[in-house]
């Protein structure tokens, strides 16, 4: 497996503020965080608990936001990459994690992981989702220029959702005949890669 965790510098720094931190602590850390981590949106400490944290862990502002940001990253770089708990924990002591802070993410992540994978299954990554489509065909047979014409046309609507929002918003698309196939075409195209993934 090729490595998920590319050692950049910011990655460096926040492995020499883990390395630092109590191993009971951390473990509590990222419990939390691993907990907290399918939440979109949602701080994983208050304010409250942030200041707490920075004095039990004898971190400032900066260093303590690092790692958080760090720890959630590596999480989410195994739920993306579906890593196992041992190459995660190799991958880990690769980029100089201290072999009991690599244990600590490989035993949560072996722990909680296939339920984070499952929680983040239901979460929407485009910021809207589509609720309703409908569709209309219309039939333009004249106009002034041209007394006999066919040119016909759909109007499809897609109803439009973001998450966050129950009002929905309708956006409107006309086709012609070539527009029209030429969307079902990549629409096929779509359908099948998925189909290609499950």
């Amino acid at each position: 497996m090729s490595s998920i965790i590319k050692e950049t510098q910011s990655i460096k720094e926040a492995v020499t503020f883990i390395n630092g931190i109590d191993v009971n602590k951390f473990s509590k850390l990222i419990s939390r965080i691993i907990q907290k981590l399918h939440l979109k949106g949602e701080r994983t400490f208050s304010e409250e608990d942030e200041q707490k944290l920075q004095t039990a862990l004898s971190l400032d502002k900066h260093a303590l936001n690092l790692v958080l940001e760090t720890s959630a990253f590596i999480l989410e770089q195994a739920v993306y990459h579906n890593a196992k708990p041992a190459s995660l924990q190799q991958q880990l002591q690769a980029v100089h994690l201290s072999p009991d802070k690599a244990e600590v993410f490989s035993q949560s992540w072996a722990a909680a992981g296939p339920e984070l994978v499952e929680k983040l299954k239901g979460n929407i990554f485009a910021p809207k989702k589509l609720e309703y489509v409908g569709w209309q065909l219309n039939l333009q047979m004249a106009q002034s220029s041209q007394a006999r014409m066919k040119s016909p046309s759909a109007v499809v609507q897609l109803g439009l959702c973001s998450e966050d929002s129950e009002v929905q918003e309708n956006v409107f698309v006309e086709f012609n005949h070539e527009e029209l196939l030429e969307f079902y075409n990549k629409l096929e195209m779509v359908q099948g890669q998925l189909d290609s993934l499950t």
